[in-house]
């Protein structure tokens, strides 16, 4: 066999076997960013509450508030199937998550919408930081203060699977609605957000 034939055999199987070993990216194609720190969040999502959303630094936050009451931002969309991804921070003491499909934007409740939770101090950790709120729970949960996050999170009908940072932590089968707008809630400490994208499947 002639040796350039045998060498182009042999970079052919190495280019498969790489290709087979890079997972793809489910927002690699068709994906739109829904904010962009260093552009704020007006475009795509509304205030809802009275927390302070503002851009600091390249990156939307929010660290003050009505005390016991959560504030959003929400999306102008509503949405259905999709593949969200989010990358966030939050302080120790911070409570937030990521509501999904939420029908009724007078009433944003984590029993109407579907919430992927970040609240590493909650006081019964059963719901914590990357738990499905009541319908997931998680034990030994992951912490989230202190340093930049990522969530993604695939919905397809009622099913819901949740991964922080690569990690499974959530999943159900039992979605509380099958579409409605997409929020970041803020209820304590500091939540900053830079970056969030989805694909509608």
């Amino acid at each position: 066999m002639n040796a350039w034939v045998r060498l182009a055999g042999v970079l052919a199987v190495v280019a498969v076997a790489g290709c087979a070993q890079t997972p793809e990216d489910p927002l690699e194609s068709g994906s739109e960013t829904l904010l962009d720190g260093s552009r704020g969040f007006t475009e795509n999502f509304d205030r809802i509450g009275d927390a302070n959303w503002r851009v600091v630094d390249g990156v939307v936050q929010a660290d003050t508030g009505t005390k016991g009451k959560s504030s959003y931002l929400m999306t102008k969309s509503a949405y259905g199937d999709f593949v969200l991804r989010v990358e966030f921070w939050v302080s120790d003491d911070a409570n937030s998550g990521i509501y999904m499909r939420c029908p009724d934007l007078a009433n944003i409740t984590d029993m109407n919408c579907t919430e992927a939770n970040v609240f590493d101090q909650r006081p019964d950790p059963t719901y914590a930081t990357g738990a499905i709120t009541h319908l997931s729970p998680i034990k030994n949960g992951p912490k989230a203060g202190g340093k930049w996050n990522t969530f993604e999170i695939t919905a397809r009908g009622p099913r819901i699977v949740v991964l922080l940072n690569g990690a499974k932590t959530g999943e159900t089968d039992k979605a509380h609605a099958l579409r409605g707008n997409i929020g970041i809630q803020w209820a304590a400490g500091v939540v900053k957000v830079r970056k969030v994208e989805i694909k509608p499947l």
